[in-house]
């Protein structure tokens, strides 16, 4: 990965883009977070997936705790500059509820999806 972006990004008034994070082998949507500037350009300089916690107002790496790390194999940009898609090699699960993605249940309350880890050990 390289620190120069090639197409602008707009982070709108927030200074915050949504971020989609995708599985790399299977193609499943694991996750949707919100990346500040500065999360962008630690995950282009480290190559791990970085984000921004709206509700604890601070930069995380996604993995950091729970040992389930995002490996960033290639960030993309929609047409409009204002959206990303991280195709990442998802260690564990995504989901901090301890699925593999936070997509687990349908609308109708279903879990359609594997949980993979305990969050309770996870997050001790």
């Amino acid at each position: 990965m390289t620190e120069a972006t090639a197409v602008d990004l707009d982070f709108g008034d927030d200074g915050l883009i949504p971020a989609v994070a995708q599985d790399a082998d299977s193609g499943e949507v694991l996750m949707l977070a919100y990346v500040s500037r500065e999360a962008f350009e630690r995950t282009r300089e480290t190559g791990r997936a970085h984000y921004y916690s709206r509700s604890r107002d601070e930069l995380w790496e996604k993995g950091a705790t729970s040992g389930n790390v995002q490996t960033v194999e290639e960030v993309r940009v929609d047409c409009d500059g204002d959206s990303l898609l991280y195709v990442v090699d998802q260690e564990g699960g995504a989901c901090h509820t301890g699925y593999e993605s936070c997509f687990h249940r349908t609308a109708d309350g279903e879990v359609v999806g594997e949980r993979v880890f305990d969050p309770d050990e996870a997050y001790e």
